[in-house]
């Protein structure tokens, strides 16, 4: 398929024809992928940072002219945030690669064992999903991560980044393409769909069944919605990421006021950002304050009920839309609650299930919480911030599943393996 993107312009695409041959090229090199060893897909990976690493000036011209496209676009502040690359930017991007590279291979781990009385010995086994296709918008770093993982777990994989990336992600894709090569995989065990054009997305979700096994969306509301009402494959992902702090009764004021502001603040537009803080009707006047305050210094817009009003002059007043809003920029809604159960309550009622946090001194407190919220990510003491693959030791993510079916919290590359059973007999018949 090298011809494929050598000989191609975007103006000559046939989207039936050709998402079908990248779909063919696809199924072709997850076969061959399966067969590869652990000893080559890591080399593919550290071949792939140090493309990486020594193509930054390439790489940073690519992004030169997406950046200027976006500020034509009128893309927000948080959107122009998630798209600009740097220096440092490539750098960890080559860095997770070789993060990936390091952590143990998931396939051909041994899940289960056991053996039946009649002496058969059954064991569950992890091998690749087959060929996943991933959907993404703004972050071009995407490219990088979603590619080495669906490499480090066998998997061949479709990219299809957003237009607003799009020399972005090619400049990064080139550099997975010649790791591939030295590494002696298919360079189809990697392929990005070579358009911008909306079609080839419907295509890829609705008449690629045959040769994509799961689809991965990540990015805003909108795609991710696209995704679920129109793929006719399984989907792993999440629709929203309203994400809490809760601040207990037994909250230190000062820990309370850290964590909230880097869990809003940090970066405003990522599925981990906070967007609503929830606190202690007990508390409220001498935690918020300090809270507040310091979000208000950072730049951000503060929305409360009326308590919180009372309590910050600054604050305006939040509605019903707001508890159910992500934001994803630099704007919080603030509720004052009764208790604990209050506060599970509105989680229940307003949250995505993706990330929650309570702040609290009081263990017992932070147990019911930990136990009783039922989201995919539930923290204690610490920022929202930290609902990222790389964070929890996974090297990298591909994003935060909400679903139950599957795949839960940040999918790594364990998460991007099935499994199948070997069993293994001495000439046993079924009676």
């Amino acid at each position: 398929m090298n011809w494929f993107y050598s000989n191609m312009t975007e103006d000559s695409i046939d989207i039936a024809r050709d998402m079908s041959a990248i779909g063919v090229a696809a199924r072709a090199a997850s076969a061959s992928l399966s067969m590869s060893t652990t000893q080559q897909r890591n080399l593919a990976l550290r071949e792939a940072a140090n493309s990486l690493r020594s193509n930054i000036g390439k790489i940073l011209a690519a992004n030169n002219k997406d950046m200027s496209g976006a500020g034509d676009r009128g893309l927000s502040a948080a959107m122009l945030d998630r798209l600009k690359l740097d220096a440092e930017r490539i750098d960890a991007m080559a860095a997770g690669l070789e993060s990936i590279a390091e952590l143990p291979d998931p396939v051909g781990r041994i899940l289960a064992v056991w053996e039946r009385p009649n002496g058969l010995r059954i064991q569950r086994v992890a091998v690749p999903l087959g060929v996943i296709g991933i959907i993404y918008e703004s972050r071009p770093n995407v490219t990088a991560d979603a590619a080495a993982l669906c490499l480090k777990a066998g998997n061949a994989v479709i990219l299809r980044g957003g237009s607003e990336s799009f020399h972005s992600n090619h400049a990064i894709y080139q550099c997975l393409r010649e790791a591939l090569t030295k590494a002696g995989i298919s360079v189809d065990s990697i392929q990005m769909v070579p358009t911008s054009d909306r079609a080839a997305v419907g295509f890829l979700l609705s008449s690629m069944a045959e040769w994509v096994d799961v689809v991965v969306p990540r990015g805003g509301k909108s795609l991710i919605k696209r995704v679920q009402d129109e793929a006719r494959v399984p989907v792993i992902g999440h629709l929203e990421g309203i994400c809490h702090v809760y601040l207990h009764s037994s909250a230190d004021p000062f820990i309370a006021r850290d964590v909230v502001l880097n869990a809003k603040m940090r970066r405003t537009g990522v599925c981990g950002a906070a967007e609503t803080i929830l606190v202690d009707a007990s508390v409220a006047d001498s935690v918020l304050p300090g809270v507040c305050g310091a979000l208000l210094d950072a730049g951000c817009e503060i929305r409360g009920d009326d308590e919180v009003i009372a309590i910050v002059a600054a604050a305006t007043r939040a509605t019903e839309e707001d508890w159910a809003t992500e934001y994803l920029d630099a704007i919080v809604s603030i509720r004052v609650v009764e208790n604990i159960d209050a506060a599970i309550r509105h989680i229940a009622t307003y949250g995505s299930g993706h990330t929650e946090s309570i702040i609290a001194d009081d263990s017992v407190a932070a147990e019911k919480f930990l136990l009783s919220v039922d989201s995919a990510i539930v923290l204690h003491n610490a920022s929202t911030q930290f609902a990222d693959g790389g964070e929890f030791g996974m090297g990298a993510e591909i994003g935060i599943a909400t679903g139950r079916v599957h795949a839960r919290g940040p999918v790594g590359a364990e998460q991007l393996t099935s499994y199948k059973y070997v069993v293994r007999g001495n000439g046993q018949v079924r009676p």
